[in-house]
């Protein structure tokens, strides 16, 4: 035999409407996904129990076919004005969202209203607190040694400009004496030249032998004999030939 029609009706037993509940909404999302996954379709289903439990599906984003959704429905006799009021006012929905749920991660972070939160969302925020923990503990760490090397640099470099001035000073000091060494020099140089030919002058040292290179005139002495002066003559013929 055939099954027959059934009526499509409330069910009126929990437990039955409850199982029924479960089996065909588990078998829409089914039907939506080989939908979306055959045809290459944007499906979004949205499903709220008896007891306003969400249920949803989207092939893409829920969010997104709805404002999809919402673009397509307006007609282009409808006023400009109230479809652009309509996406400001959606657009202010999601940052106030946003904006609180950002507000309420901070007042966890710091500790405040933790009432609502259960176990394992208290541990996830406990190992948030740690990481952030030891990376600010990490990053002191390097401050602290960056600061210690340039604290070590000034120091060293304080140590080399104190011994470059007082070398600069030093070299100063025998520069000046050398200047005015030189100007009083420059003031009084010509008696000192006086003074030096007159000590020179007097002291009267023989100049030693002097090399002379050329003819040597000969001069002879008096009362020499004839014979010696006809001597001279062959010493000098033998130099002669060197002058020119």
């Amino acid at each position: 035999m055939g099954r027959g029609r059934v009526e499509l009706k409330r069910i009126e037993n929990k437990i039955n409407r409850q199982v029924t509940f479960s089996k065909r909404r588990n078998g829409l999302l089914k039907k939506a996904y080989e939908l979306s996954v055959l045809c290459d379709a944007e499906v979004a289903l949205i499903i709220f129990s008896s007891r306003g439990k969400l249920y949803e599906f989207g092939s893409a984003s829920v969010t997104k076919t709805l404002e999809r959704y919402q673009r397509c429905c307006y007609t282009p006799q409808e006023n400009s004005f109230e479809r652009e009021t309509q996406s400001w006012y959606l657009e202010a929905t999601k940052l106030k969202a946003k904006y609180e749920s950002l507000q309420r991660t901070q007042r966890h972070l710091l500790g405040e209203d933790l009432g609502p939160l259960n176990v394992k969302e208290l541990q996830n925020l406990e190992k948030q607190l740690e990481g952030a923990l030891a990376l600010a503990r990490q990053r002191k760490q390097v401050l602290t040694e960056q600061m210690e090397d340039l604290r070590k640099k000034e120091r060293h470099l304080g140590d080399l400009n104190r011994h470059l001035k007082l070398k600069l000073e030093a070299e100063g000091q025998n520069l000046k004496a050398i200047q005015d060494y030189w100007n009083s020099g420059a003031a009084d140089g010509s008696s000192i030249f006086h003074l030096h030919r007159a000590e020179s002058s007097q002291m009267g040292c023989d100049p030693g032998p002097v090399l002379q290179i050329g003819y040597h005139h000969y001069v002879p002495a008096e009362g020499s004999s004839v014979s010696a002066s006809k001597s001279m003559p062959d010493e000098t013929n033998f130099f002669q030939g060197w002058i020119l």
